[in-house]
């Protein structure tokens, strides 16, 4: 096999293509051939030594990619050499072959690309355990999606949707404000050129937003929490703005409001039934065409160092997916 080797924390450009041996599942472990794999911020992160989890070196980034199944260690009952799957693992997807828990992979459908699948995972189940697990999304609700033009915020407008609601998309130019607008956003908000407070109450006439979903942090946080309606759920999914904010609590208190943290590796972990059935709900919306995963750039692996790059100009929309042959 080959892969990417990260052997010190100091980021992309330290990644090095080497030869290994293919190793063989363990118990309860599965062999994948990797056909295609997907950058997620956290990518970038674990290969600095910022992320919270920090795995032995050298070991191998990627955690999200899709492939075929070539061998399965002991105990493993739902599935077979030959079985397509998409994989969350954290590690290992950065290659040729990985070696995975066979419950941290899924069986795809038969119509479901190698593609699609490396990029879905990961942004769907965080999404979906986000606004339908977490925030109890209804139908007729309004969402605000932050950084919506990314890989989560693509998803969050597709999920919401499905799921009923009305969708405020928010991105930093109007590019991507046009692109939210295709994949089904109500209204959107150009947070670069507009004040954001002033375009929500004048969307939601002064309500303001029941759910805000929030993949990007910093000043935009504190913003969009003073804005929120009565009983409103902020949703924190991630820091990409890169700044922790810190929020006054009273906020919370004058707006019967909630801070809901969403971490969906430990939330598939603990409930991996609940997972699963999350999924199954996932995987029959993208058969009915109702999500899709928004793929912008597609690389060979042997680009990782430039998708790093055009992830980091944070001008990406949707998502990078790397394939192999």
């Amino acid at each position: 096999m080959q892969a990417w080797f990260c052997d010190t924390l100091d980021g992309p450009d330290a990644l090095s293509w080497k030869d290994a041996p293919t190793p063989e599942p363990g118990k309860g472990e599965v062999r994948v051939a990797i056909k295609a794999a997907s950058l997620n911020f956290p990518d970038l992160l674990i290969v600095q030594g910022k992320y919270q989890m920090k795995p032995p070196m050298p070991f191998v980034p990627g955690a999200e990619f899709a492939g075929v199944v070539e061998a399965v260690g002991e105990g493993v009952k739902h599935l077979a050499v030959g079985t397509h799957v998409a994989g969350f693992a954290g590690t290992g997807g950065f290659g040729t072959h990985t070696l995975a828990p066979a419950f941290a992979l899924m069986p795809l459908p038969p119509a479901f690309s190698f593609e699609d699948a490396a990029a879905f995972l990961c942004t769907y189940g965080t999404t979906y355990h986000a606004l339908m697990d977490r925030a109890a999304l209804k139908a007729g609700e309004t969402v605000l999606v932050l950084g919506a033009a990314g890989g989560v915020g693509t998803a969050a407008i597709q999920i919401a949707k499905a799921a009923g609601a009305k969708v405020i998309a928010a991105a930093s130019t109007d590019e991507k404000c046009a692109l939210c607008t295709t994949l089904g956003a109500d209204a959107t908000i150009n947070y670069t050129t507009q004040n954001l407070r002033e375009a929500l109450k004048a969307i939601t006439e002064g309500k303001g937003p029941d759910v805000v979903y929030d993949p990007v942090g910093g000043e935009l946080t504190e913003q969009t929490f003073r804005s929120i309606a009565w009983r409103g759920r902020h949703l924190v999914v991630g820091f990409a703005n890169g700044a922790i904010p810190n929020l006054p609590l009273n906020l919370a208190l004058l707006k019967g409001a909630s801070v809901m943290g969403v971490f969906w590796g430990e939330f598939a972990k603990r409930e991996p039934q609940n997972n699963a059935a999350c999924l199954m709900q996932l995987a029959a919306w993208y058969m009915e065409g109702k999500i899709k995963p928004v793929i912008e750039h597609t690389l060979p692996m042997s680009a990782l160092k430039q998708a790093f790059d055009l992830m980091g100009s944070r001008q990406v929309r949707g998502k990078v997916v790397l394939t192999n042959g």
